[in-house]
């Protein structure tokens, strides 16, 4: 069954120790619950043209800017259901739509070998394909992520560690091995905020010193592929 989500809101990224985290976690305890799906081991199959436009136009920010990929929630056979997702971001404000199909059938539409679902997500989806034309999967990008949101609102806290990407065995259902983005003492921390940040949080933010990153998984990966690149190394490609 075809399962359709739209989210608005905007996302502020921070990169924090792991102690730093600790003292986070303690601290928005009479805020925040952990999500009914606390844990998730997260893939993403980024796609892009053979000269990663979508991320070098995204790197430049941009008034508007969007990605397509594929996410599973732990791995995924290409019979099971993942999520293709598009992400927008226009004046900071993040709007994502994504549709739920089997693996093979997401992967087979990227090709032009099967069709989307007959849908007004499935039609956005179909023009940025259209608009692109060469999008294919170019990098695997995993991580650990743990979630949690307010009891009284829909404010919601990620924190992502282990982040690892990779440009081959670009299917969902591998191990989530490849190159670290991050050191082992940093993780990424989300805020995704439907109108305001809680005040309680942003205090927090402001005696810890914790300041907003700019800081993309994808562009990430793709300054480390374009360094390796330079350096001649031919990791994970």
């Amino acid at each position: 069954m075809e399962n359709q989500m739209i989210f608005k809101r905007y996302e502020l990224k921070y990169l924090v120790t792991k102690e730093q985290r600790d003292e986070i976690l303690w601290a928005m305890e009479p805020y925040m619950t952990a999500d009914r799906f606390f844990h998730s081991s997260i893939r993403n199959i980024y796609c892009d043209t053979p000269n990663y436009r979508l991320i070098r136009q995204s790197l430049d920010k941009p008034v508007y800017k969007e990605k397509l990929r594929l996410r599973s929630y732990g791995p995924a056979g290409m019979g099971d259901e993942i999520f293709v997702e598009l992400k927008k971001k226009y004046e900071s404000v993040v709007y994502k739509q994504r549709l739920e199909m089997p693996q093979k059938q997401a992967l087979e539409a990227l090709m032009g070998k099967a069709p989307l679902p007959d849908s007004q997500i499935g039609r956005e989806i179909d023009a940025a394909l259209q608009f692109y034309q060469e999008l294919i999967p170019r990098v695997f990008l995993s991580y650990e992520r743990d979630a949690y949101h307010a009891w009284d609102s829909d404010f919601r806290l990620t924190f992502d560690d282990c982040i690892r990407y990779r440009t081959q065995a670009l299917t969902l259902d591998s191990d989530p091995w490849g190159e670290a983005l991050l050191d082992g003492d940093t993780v990424l921390m989300e805020l995704k905020i439907p109108d305001s940040m809680p005040l309680w949080m942003a205090s927090l933010l402001s005696r810890l010193g914790i300041v907003k990153a700019s800081f993309s998984k994808y562009g990430a990966a793709y300054q480390q592929i374009l360094l390796n690149q330079q350096k001649g190394i031919l990791r994970y490609a």
